[in-house]
This record gives C-alpha cells, sequence and structure tokens, in this order.
C-alpha cells in the first residue's frame, strides 16, 4: 500500500542505533540542554554555516523568539505570505503583531518580493519570508528591500533545511532563519524540535535567555521568556539522523526527478525550480484546475495525496474578523494545489506507478 508518508520506514534504517543512544540518555539522568544538545548546536552550525544556532522546542517556537529577540511587539506590522502553514501568521499574532500578506509568485508560490514595498508603513518591523516546499524565495532581492527600509528579514525554513540560494543555506540570508524538525521534514526528530541560525552574538544571546524563562543561570531572569529547551532525547536523534541528511535529499530529488519524467501531461503545472536554488522537495506540488475531479482519480487508483494549502492564512476563522484583502494568486493556487507522496523511503515502484496514473489522467 502507498502511503503519503511513512516513518517507520526510516525507523527501521536507524532504529537500532537510536534505541541505543536513548538509553544511554536515560541511565544517564541528563535530559535537558546536555551534550547532545551543545552537539546538535554545533553540528548545524557547520552544516549551515552560520555564525551562531541556537535549539529549542519547536519551529513555530523558533519563529515566536526570534519575532520577540528582534524586538517586535503589539501593532507592529510583520509582512509575510498567506500561503504557508498557520503557524507563519500564528506567530507574528502571539506576540500581538499584526500579519499583513503579501501575494505570491505564480511559480514557486513564494512570496513575490515585488509584492512587498507597497505595504511597508511605519508600524513595518519585519519581512517574515518562508522558503516553501523545499525551495528558497528569491532572497536576496528580499534582504535588498529589508536593508532599504531599514526593517529585519526573518526566514521560515520549516520545509527547506539543506536547500540552497546561490551556493548558501536558507536560513542565513535573513537576520535569522528558524527551523523545524517535525518528524516528516526532511531533517525530523521523534517528537517536536526546532532551531533557529543568527548572525548577531547580541541576537544569540537574547534567544538564549528567552528560551530558558527569560535567563541563563537560575533564579537569574532577565526576560519575561518561554519553556523553549530541545531535549536530550531529541538531540541525539537529530545528531544521528543529521548524518545522511544530504542522502535524504538526494532520494528525495531522484522521486522528484523520476515524477518529472514520467508526468507529461497538460492538465498539471510541475514544480517549477528557481534558478540558482538546490530545492529539497519537501512536497512535490502540482496544480490541476479541477483539483476534485483528481483526487476523486487518485482515490480510485489508491494513491495517497495532500492539499498544502487549502486556502489562503486570512481565510482561517482565526482571522476572518480582521477582514483581510483577497489576493488573487494565492486564492487560485490554493484552489489547485495537490501534493503526491515524497519522502526518501518511498520505492521507486510506487513513484513509477503514480506517475504513470497521472499522466493518464484526462
Amino acid at each position: 500500500m502507498i502511503k503519503i508518508f511513512d516513518l517507520k520506514e526510516q525507523y527501521k534504517q536507524f532504529g537500532s542505533v537510536i534505541d541505543k543512544k536513548i538509553l544511554n540518555i536515560l541511565s544517564s539522568g541528563n535530559y535537558i540542554l546536555g551534550k547532545n544538545v551543545t552537539t546538535f548546536e554545533e553540528k548545524t552550525k557547520k552544516y549551515l554555516k552560520s555564525k551562531y544556532t541556537i535549539s529549542c522546542n519547536s519551529g513555530t517556537d523558533a519563529l515566536v523568539l526570534s519575532l520577540r529577540a528582534l524586538g517586535v511587539k503589539a501593532d507592529d506590522e510583520i509582512i509575510t505570505t498567506p500561503f504557508s502553514y498557520f503557524a507563519t501568521a500564528e506567530s507574528i499574532s502571539l506576540i500581538g503583531a499584526k500579519p499583513v500578506f503579501a501575494d505570491i509568485n505564480p511559480h514557486t508560490y513564494n512570496v513575490n518580493p515585488k509584492n512587498i514595498p507597497n505595504l511597508i508603513t511605519k508600524k513595518t518591523k519585519a519581512i517574515l519570508s518562508v522558503n516553501l516546499f523545499g525551495q528558497a524565495c528569491e532572497l536576496d532581492k528580499i534582504n535588498k528591500i529589508a536593508k532599504e527600509y531599514n526593517i529585519k528579514h526573518i526566514e521560515d525554513c520549516a520545509q527547506s533545511f539543506g536547500a540552497t540560494y546561490k551556493n548558501k543555506q536558507t536560513g542565513t540570508y535573513g537576520d535569522m532563519g528558524c527551523y523545524s524538525f517535525f518528524p516528516t521534514k526532511n531533517l525530523g526528530c521523534f517528537g517536536d524540535g526546532g532551531l533557529i541560525a543568527v548572525k548577531s552574538k547580541r541576537y544569540y544571546d537574547i534567544l538564549k535567555k528567552l528560551r530558558t524563562h527569560g535567563g541563563t543561570k537560575r533564579n537569574q531572569h532577565d526576560l519575561i521568556g518561554y519553556n523553549s529547551r530541545l531535549d536530550e532525547i531529541q538531540a541525539a536523534i537529530l545528531n544521528i539522523k543529521l548524518n545522511y541528511v544530504q542522502s535524504f535529499i538526494k532520494k528525495r530529488k531522484k522521486i522528484a526527478e523520476t515524477y518529472f519524467n514520467l508526468i507529461n501531461n497538460d492538465n498539471f503545472k510541475l514544480p517549477f525550480v528557481l534558478k540558482n536554488t538546490n530545492h529539497t522537495y519537501n512536497q512535490f506540488t502540482i496544480r490541476v484546475k479541477n483539483r476534485g475531479k483528481l483526487e476523486a482519480y487518485l482515490k480510485q487508483h489508491k494513491i495517497p495525496f495532500g492539499v498544502y494549502y487549502s486556502k489562503p492564512i486570512y481565510k482561517y476563522n482565526a482571522y476572518k474578523k480582521f477582514s483581510y484583502k483577497s489576493l488573487p494568486m494565492v486564492e487560485k493556487v490554493s484552489r489547485q494545489c495537490l501534493s503526491l507522496p515524497i519522502y526518501p523511503e518511498l520505492p521507486l515502484k510506487y513513484v513509477k506507478f503514480i506517475g504513470k496514473v497521472l499522466d493518464n489522467y484526462e
């Protein structure tokens, strides 16, 4: 049976090594911010070529902590994309700021830099870009806008660990880059986990305090912070899997290549790969005019699929009261998008079957 994602298959590869490591941690009695966390922060710093990295509890927390560290406060405005997981905008709202939505690029589905400048006001504090589905935004253009208007740039890299733009890792263009290690990501743990890449020592020091109740020493609290620490078990799992992340990406790219070769059907718009990017295919997202018809066709052939995302963020109930203006491109894409199975352990025989079924779609 074809699955949209199969975490059990990945566990089979590393299970014995991971089990042994977890048992060692359990017997050590050291479960929070120990040597495994330190090692993971050092390894990711080297991998990303970032000046500093700091781990935290989740990708959502990474966004919240970054916004807080940059001094974003109630009534500030943050320009972001309406086509992302809800947490992108939610993190902005959690600290009392306002998400301001810029329409997306019709090809990459990332925020279109051309739509950003007209949204900047005196209240604008930062741009929160999202490197969606494993592909980088036009990060140099966004950085140029941020510099011109003297605002900050945060990258949401929840889906793009290992992706590059002009030979530089996503998450290292902006002032901060925020990563999620949810189990289904290119690099995933066995629960929740997050990381922030940061250039500035000043912001790094603030982040260290924010993740541990506002201080770095017992009974010392300089800020109102959070309980957002990555635990030793998740860090140990990530340390093991980080050694294989390039292999995971290579396998995803092979599956994507197979889809590209097999699906020659004008009914579909296949993923567009931006020049100078290394797309890591967290999702393989296609577009079709009649998604409902395609969904029925795939179900008939027992092919699972996902829809990321079925509506712009501003259409969720939580944001309806703000009466956001509809944006034409995101409205169109959210009606038409559908994601095919893609994960490193997906057998190529299934990929070929899916490709042939889609190629025969009428």
